[in-house]
């Protein structure tokens, strides 16, 4: 079994900063890709950013230039440093992940279970 476990989220002031990690575990071979989700109250769930195996990033235009996500292959973590927030940043932000799984090495997406990012004004 594969688990995605996040962590990091809260209540912060608009142009506050916050760090969501994400770590996985379980019977891992590997991971590919890897990324963040988030979902707005009646909106739907969309791709913040996206970190490749080799370490190649995407970002929603909504978020260039403030998120930052990266990885560390050793811990099998994600990360998303988001910097100058502000309240359309908030939402419950989910961490996804491409892993290849013992002992069938078979290939699945698996996600976090969420985490509320509460930015006031």
């Amino acid at each position: 079994q594969v688990q995605l476990v996040e962590s990091g989220g809260g209540l912060v002031q608009a142009e506050g900063s916050l760090r969501l990690s994400c770590a996985a575990s379980g019977s891992i071979f590997s991971i590919g890709d890897m990324g963040w989700y988030r979902q707005a109250p009646g909106k739907q769930r969309e791709s913040v950013a996206v970190i490749t195996r080799g370490g190649s990033t995407y970002y929603a235009d909504s978020v260039k230039g403030r998120f930052t996500i990266s990885r560390d292959s050793a811990k099998n973590t994600v990360y998303l440093q988001m910097n100058s927030l502000k309240p359309e940043d908030t939402a419950v932000y989910y961490c996804k992940a491409r892993v290849v799984a013992r002992p069938y090495y078979t290939s699945d997406d698996y996600w976090g279970q969420g985490i509320q990012v509460t930015v006031s004004s």
